[in-house]
């Protein structure tokens, strides 16, 4: 079986730093930024991108769809 290593995207502008997508993980990838965005929102960000394997969880519960996830086979 050919090994995934994902990436995934975060629209800093229209995420609202609800935390859902932080939960969601199983491999700690996300996690809420100290900066905020223009309306002054803690937005979601990769802290450990190496553990990203593109499960998609994150983007299924993010209630404002602000989310992409990429996957490349390696």
């Amino acid at each position: 079986m050919a090994k995934v290593k994902g990436a995934v995207v975060v629209d800093k502008e229209e995420c609202k730093g609800c935390g859902l997508c932080v939960v969601a993980c199983p491999y700690d990838v996300l996690a809420q930024n100290k900066q905020v965005n223009s309306r002054g929102y803690h937005f979601s960000f990769m802290e450990n991108p190496d553990n990203c394997i593109g499960c998609t969880n994150c983007a299924v519960v993010c209630p404002d769809t602000c989310i992409t996830v990429y996957r490349v086979k390696l």
